[in-house]
């Protein structure tokens, strides 16, 4: 009885090591920029770094997608209007080692967004069902045109306070063709100021958010900056917002 423990107290410790160094190898691939926004035409590049202490394999994918308003994402084949053209679509990078992939890309109608997605694989381990490791990471690409986000675009729909959850809900409104991103937001109250996640905001739509207040004395104010002016609007408390109805 006492081997049969042993032993599988010793197979336990195989497979948590065993996963605990597939995360580590996976954990060491990093690709920079996440993000860019950049003019329509446009010439960029992205780097993938190889951290671990093996040879990996990259295969490239490219993919349009759509951002609801809650923030989740659908992806799809890359749209017919977004014209790109990649240095290579697969390679391999040796231990400790970056590869720099470059890209042209263009569009018919900016805005535009796109993402490419570098498949890391190699790593030499496989799941419990025997398939292989990858790693996907995404470069988000933006193709904008000359003219931003204007201020008379960006509106604050609603805001409101949960006292019990302590939970700060807004909705924000992108009325123009453009695309946005909120570089910074802030709630405050008093001279209580809590910085909390900015986002990005497509053209015709909204974005809700979530936030949760740290301070005691409930919020007054949501403040949105973006790179060239800031909107700023009132916290309703639940209450606040029936009552009004």
């Amino acid at each position: 009885m006492r081997f049969e423990i042993t032993v599988r107290f010793r197979h336990l410790w195989l497979v948590f090591g065993a996963l605990l160094l597939v995360c580590c190898q996976a954990a060491a691939q990093t690709v920079r920029p996440l993000i860019s926004e950049l003019g329509n035409p446009a010439k960029g590049r992205v780097e993938y770094v190889n951290d671990s202490s093996v040879p990996l394999n990259v295969v490239i994918e490219t993919r349009s997608f759509t951002v609801d308003e809650n923030g989740g994402i659908k992806y799809r084949p890359l749209d017919g209007n977004i014209h790109l053209k990649l240095s290579a679509t697969s390679f391999r990078i040796p231990p400790q080692q970056s590869y720099f992939l470059f890209y042209e890309a263009s569009t018919d109608a900016a805005p535009a967004w796109f993402v490419i997605y570098g498949a890391f694989s190699g790593f030499g381990f496989r799941t419990a069902e025997g398939m292989n490791v990858r790693v996907q990471l995404p470069h988000t690409v933006y193709l904008l045109p000359k003219g931003g986000l204007e201020q008379a675009d960006l509106h604050i729909v609603s805001c409101d306070f949960d006292p019990a959850e302590k939970k700060v809900i807004m909705v924000a409104e992108n009325s123009s063709a453009n695309f946005g991103r909120i570089e910074q937001a802030f709630l405050s109250s008093g001279k209580k100021r809590q910085e909390v996640p900015g986002f990005p905001i497509f053209p015709h739509s909204r974005r809700r958010m979530e936030y949760t207040w740290e301070a005691d004395d409930p919020p007054e104010k949501v403040q949105l900056e973006l790179e060239k002016f800031k909107v700023e609007g009132d916290v309703k408390r639940e209450l606040e917002r029936e009552t009004a109805k």
